[in-house]
């Protein structure tokens, strides 16, 4: 079983910027392909960003292309997501995700199968 904590959210003006991370249990971190989600109220939980098993690949989706960095630390496991540069339209429910497998361009929330509980990233304008 894989457990998710994320930590890192908070308040921030907007241009300003925040780091979130992601805590994962076990020891099986370097086999799972990570990712960011977020979900603002009243909308569909959407796909934010993904890191390969290495670290060597990753992919944004096209509203934080530039923006954010996602990275990862397998001797910590842990992720990260360096966002840069917060918008207004950034606030939500940020959600850490993990799967098996390899590859990436994988957007969908069925796509993974672990979780962490959500923090908060809130950009005031």
């Amino acid at each position: 079983q894989v457990q998710l904590v994320e930590s890192g959210g908070g308040v921030v003006q907007a241009g300003g910027s925040l780091r979130l991370s992601c805590a994962a249990s076990g020891r099986t971190f370097s086999s799972l392909a990570m990712g960011w989600f977020r979900q603002a109220p009243g909308k569909e939980r959407e796909f934010v960003a993904a890191i390969s098993l290495t670290g060597k690949s990753t992919y944004y989706a096209d509203s934080v292309k530039g923006r954010f960095t996602i990275s990862r630390d397998n001797a910590k496991n842990t992720e990260y997501l360096q966002m840069n540069n917060l918008k207004p339209e950034d606030t939500a429910v940020y959600y850490c995700t993990a799967r098996y497998g390899f590859g990436l361009g994988y957007t969908k929330r069925n796509d993974y199968a672990y979780w962490g509980q959500g923090t908060q990233v809130t950009v005031s304008s």
